[in-house]
């Protein structure tokens, strides 16, 4: 009986030990299937092109760099465009129908209590010859010669003087005509005569102690439809640099279409922009177009001919009724399309001015 109950016990232990044995075999073959499946995945990784990693490391580089580039792009677009401390306010430049000195004296006076110094431009209009002398069609239509203009000049610069009292204000004042088809003799004789009378403004605003806050400078509405050969508006150019006076001659005028498909080359729109000497630029900013064509000069002048186009500032055609284009946004957008063209910050003072009907 005992015996009988020890071979049960022996029994009963030699099964539990087979059970046990039989799930650790179990467990040994699911372990060995995973290990195999696993091993027979192996190749289809392996069995990938060897190129592929490369391709994709390519692909994130050229993500990558054209990010950076981007990062750039707004970060010069930044510099050139910083908040400025104090807002900048434009001058009045004015579209002129007389030549009366006392209406100048009160444009003068009225210019200096706003108490806004800069470029003043008066646009006397187009050149013309009246058969004796030279000077220009105002925008009433007569004639003005070019002494009567420079007394004129001079009849603004007393009325700023007396005005202002004192400030510290200086402005220069810019005697303005266009390359709008020009009734003269000859363009060259009309340049080399405005330059002259331009150096006599100046000596006349010395001598009657008036130079402390006026100085005097020429202007030119030049645009390339208007002179389609270029020849009239080169000559007048010309003409100005060779009397050597010694102060700016201010473009403001426009590109019409830019130096690619335009109306004038890259080279004859620069001679008058900051290639002749005496040339500086204050375009006419009204519209993003414009602001554009520009800073595509600008980038062409760099490259090609390294140099810059001389700009002074910008000029804008702001009125209650046409809601156009503010000074401070035109510089502002003329800033950004040369920080984007060019790739560097802009030198574009903050010299404004909106020109309007006198």
């Amino acid at each position: 009986m005992l015996c009988e109950s020890c071979k049960n016990i022996l029994y009963k232990r030699v099964a539990i030990l087979l059970v046990v044995a039989a799930g650790g075999l179990a467990v040994a073959g699911v372990a060995a299937s995973g290990q195999h499946e696993r091993t027979a995945a192996a190749p289809a990784v392996a069995a990938r092109p060897a190129g592929a990693p490369f391709h994709a490391l390519a692909s994130v580089l050229v993500r990558a760099q054209k990010e950076r580039a981007a990062r750039a792009k707004v970060a010069r677009v930044r510099r050139a465009d910083p908040k400025p401390v104090v807002k900048p306010r434009a001058t009045i430049s004015l579209y002129e129908r007389t030549v009366d000195p006392l209406v100048y004296r009160r444009q003068g006076c009225a210019a200096a209590r706003r108490g806004v110094g800069g470029v003043v431009i008066l646009d006397f209009g187009k050149p013309s010859w009246n058969g004796s002398s030279y000077g220009t069609i105002l925008f009433s239509g007569r004639f003005a010669g070019n002494h009567a203009i420079t007394r004129a000049l001079l009849g603004y610069a007393r009325g700023y003087v007396v005005c202002s009292r004192g400030a510290a204000e200086h402005i220069e004042l810019a005697r303005g005509t266009s390359n709008y088809h020009p009734s003269v003799p000859s363009t060259y004789k009309a340049g080399r005569k405005w330059a002259r009378e331009t150096a006599a403004l100046q000596h006349l605003l010395a001598a009657h102690g008036y130079a402390a806050h006026v100085t005097a400078a020429a202007a030119d509405d030049v645009e390339p439809s208007w002179d389609r050969t270029w020849h009239r508006t080169r000559d007048f150019y010309r003409g100005y640099q060779d009397v050597s006076p010694g102060l700016y001659l201010y473009n403001f005028g426009s590109l019409d279409g830019g130096v690619f498909h335009g109306v004038w080359s890259a080279k004859q729109a620069f001679f008058v922009a900051g290639g002749m000497r005496y040339a500086r630029a204050i375009p006419e900013i009204y519209n993003n177009t414009m602001a554009r064509e520009w800073a595509a000069l600008s980038q062409v002048a760099l490259h090609r001919y390294h140099k810059r186009v001389q700009f002074a500032g910008v000029m804008t055609e702001h009125t209650s009724a046409n809601h156009g284009m503010k000074p401070r946004d035109a510089h502002r957008l003329l800033a950004r399309q040369l920080a984007v063209q060019t790739g560097g910050a802009a030198d574009v003072p903050a010299t404004l001015t909106n020109i309007t009907p006198g």
